[in-house]
């Protein structure tokens, strides 16, 4: 059985061609940031696992909550999902969209993880230095983690700035154990 991102990879590239020919990456972005929305309800995901729920009852109730929201192409994008029973998909889908669209607009995506919450003014700081090293547009995701015992890790594609007392003390540990 394939991995889930493998079977979402193709329809999430399928919909940044699309999105990309229209010149509607944000109309499409906003699109399947509700469509993930709705797909996250436990109600929704209880009718999607549901044997009993056809495939027509779904595409209605997913197009009944989103409304209006959603272009002719976007609908008929849902009713592709849910006649391959591709629905449950849709995080993955969207994740790799936004990568997908971060490339193509050159903005790097950083994930800033701190001991302690850290300021607004503190976070622009930050993304100012990681901006200057990469060239490149910056944003970023911040998160506490008390278990780093003080300081910053900083996560920017597969490259990890670990600033933290945790990994400092980590670090001493593998090399006395070495």
């Amino acid at each position: 059985m394939a991995e889930p991102v493998t079977v979402a990879r193709p329809y999430a590239e399928a919909v940044f061609k699309l999105a990309s020919e229209g010149n509607a990456l944000a109309a499409w972005s906003d699109a399947l940031a509700n469509l993930d929305g709705v797909v996250a309800d436990t109600r929704v995901q209880a009718c999607i696992s549901d044997p009993n729920v056809s495939a027509q009852q779904l595409e209605g109730l997913v197009l009944g909550v989103v409304g209006d929201k959603l272009s002719g192409e976007a609908r008929n994008f849902v009713q592709v999902l849910v006649q391959n029973n591709r629905l449950d998909l849709m995080p993955l889908i969207r994740s790799h969209f936004e990568a997908l669209k971060r490339d193509q607009e050159g903005v790097l995506e950083a994930k800033i993880i701190s001991a302690l919450p850290i300021n607004d003014a503190q976070v622009k700081q930050l993304v100012a230095q990681l901006e200057a090293k990469y060239r490149r547009k910056v944003t970023a995701q911040v998160e506490t983690d008390a278990s780093l015992i003080g300081g910053v890790k900083i996560v920017v594609g597969d490259k990890v700035i670990d600033a933290t007392v945790r990994g400092k003390l980590d670090a001493m540990a593998a090399a006395l154990v070495n």
